[in-house]
């Protein structure tokens, strides 16, 4: 699998970047859990010049602006369908699909992860999206999921580790 021409990935949030186990607080939302070397891999990411985007179905205003603090310009929440979201993403920053990744876990990411160039998704994701994945990553969701794409990505691409900007947020 070749890395080196991706200018773009896109995270769904929900067992990707979030554990599969989210607690509840007491008026029922949702309380996600973010990976903290996650946060770092895509901050950096966004400085390195790879174009982000988080397309949930979920509607935490927490985790937008959590990914909006690292940098990612591009949060789609409230997508119960990726697809369109995923497509505007495209749009709006002018990359192919063929330069993109998009990381999935469960049914509803499998038509977006299928448009991507290269598809991945955690190792505990569902077995539908592990037999259409490119890579599974040994990483659970929530638990280094995107800092093992973004790693493997910048790496591929000379500029992980390569500068001052890798010793800092």
């Amino acid at each position: 699998m070749d890395l080196t021409g991706i200018r773009g990935i896109a995270f769904d949030v929900d067992g990707v970047l979030s554990p599969c186990t989210i607690p509840m607080n007491e008026d029922g939302e949702p309380c996600r859990l973010l990976n903290v070397k996650d946060g770092y891999a895509i901050q950096l990411a966004v400085k390195k010049g790879l174009k982000l985007a988080i397309i949930s179905g979920g509607r935490s205003k927490a985790v937008a602006l959590r990914y909006r603090n690292l940098g990612v310009e591009n949060v789609y929440m409230g997508a119960a369908f990726k697809l369109p979201m995923f497509e505007r993403w495209l749009e709006d920053t002018g990359l192919d699909s063929s330069e993109v990744i998009f990381v999935g876990d469960d049914i509803p990411d499998i038509h977006t992860m299928q448009q991507a160039g290269i598809s991945m998704a955690p190792a505990d994701a569902a077995w539908q999206v592990k037999e259409i994945a490119d890579y599974i990553s040994p990483w659970e969701g929530g638990h280094g999921v995107a800092r093992d794409v973004i790693e493997k990505v910048l790496s591929a691409q000379g500029l992980w580790m390569d500068d001052e900007h890798a010793f800092g947020w």
